[in-house]
């Protein structure tokens, strides 16, 4: 009998001990569970006297953007005394190279990990090992191919595109012809902006998309490809470019020999710094562009949220602002973060 009683007790702590590992294995972390770090950081909940460690891995710290989200991360997460922002790594637009970076970040047992894939699919298993660690994760701006992770935090990149191309039906009421400067192809963001913006102009049969290439979100890539289409296309009446520094990069083409005022150029990113979208449709280069918000404020938030124990809203789709030659002032200087440090 007494046999049969620890055994049965055995058995019991056998099948809670189960339980208890397949319900971690299949829902997102709202914190570590480790509850350590390599700085001697604390579990969430626990004083603010404590650190709580947040890695952050960014896709290509080169893209104007992406440099920007850097600066105005660390600025909000210097507004949470508790939180510290161990150096940004950066994976210079290579998936290989931010895979590695991510899983450095989860040996050291941060208490929550920031991500900017560069691609979806790469970064996937990196972002499911965080999840298996117990590692909270917020996701930033691209999607990855799990649901495992504790907030996705990003524009509506179809909207963005959208809007682009109702801008451009707009534009070109009688039609017209229209090249298209893609990011990395892989990208979801590039995926949704290229739909939202191609559904826009199916509005206007007589807008014509005579032809579209990808230069991977990249200035020098976007002037080289738009030298191409000069050379191509004898009547090239609007460009779209799915970020600002491609449009600027097609301005310049286009002004190198003498048709840039012939031409319309939309971006997306509207950031207020000098040579940025909303600055450049002040100066006349940009014809529109939309502010695509960098997220950085939102994470910093989410993060406190999760040091403190609280819950995070899994999805957070943030607006998308058109900027005007009319409004471009006035959002240069609402958005402006020189002034911040």
């Amino acid at each position: 009998m007494q046999f049969a009683h620890h055994h049965r007790l055995a058995l019991s702590a056998l099948v809670a001990m189960t339980a208890l590992a397949t319900g971690c294995a299949s829902s997102a972390p709202a914190g570590n569970a480790s509850g350590s770090s390599g700085s001697g950081s604390s579990a969430p909940g626990a004083g603010a006297s404590k650190q709580f460690v947040v890695g952050y891995s960014q896709s290509n710290n080169a893209e104007p953007y992406r440099a920007q989200l850097n600066i105005q991360l660390q600025y909000y997460i210097k507004q949470h005394p508790n939180l510290k922002l161990l150096p940004i790594k950066d994976a210079h637009q290579d998936s290989t190279t931010q895979v590695s970076q991510v899983q450095q970040l989860i040996t050291q047992k941060v208490n929550a990990l920031i991500v900017s894939p560069n691609e979806a699919a790469p970064l996937t298993a990196a972002v499911q090992q965080a999840c298996t660690a117990h590692i909270p994760v917020i996701i930033l701006d691209r999607t990855v191919n799990t649901g495992c992770y504790t907030a996705f935090i990003g524009g509506d990149n179809v909207q963005a595109g959208k809007q682009a191309g109702e801008l451009a039906v707009k534009l070109l009421p009688q039609g017209g012809s229209v090249v298209e400067l893609q990011g990395i192809l892989s990208n979801q963001p590039q995926i949704d902006r290229d739909k939202g913006f191609r559904q826009a102009v199916a509005a206007n049969p007589g807008i014509k998309i005579l032809d579209h290439r990808e230069a991977k979100w990249l200035k020098d890539d976007a002037t080289r490809i738009t030298n191409q289409f000069l050379s191509q296309y004898k009547k090239i009446d609007l460009v779209y470019a799915e970020n600002d520094p491609m449009a600027l990069g097609a301005y310049l083409a286009a002004s190198s020999v003498g048709r840039a005022k012939q031409m319309k150029f939309i971006g997306t990113d509207g950031l207020a710094i000098p040579d940025g979208g909303i600055r450049s449709v002040q100066q006349g280069q940009l014809t529109g562009t939309f502010i695509y918000p960098t997220c950085a404020k939102q994470a910093a938030d989410a993060v406190a949220k999760i040091a403190a124990g609280q819950p995070v809203d899994k999805q957070q789709t943030l607006d998308i602002t058109p900027v005007t030659p009319q409004n471009a002032a006035a959002l240069y200087q609402q958005n402006d973060f020189s002034n911040k440090s």
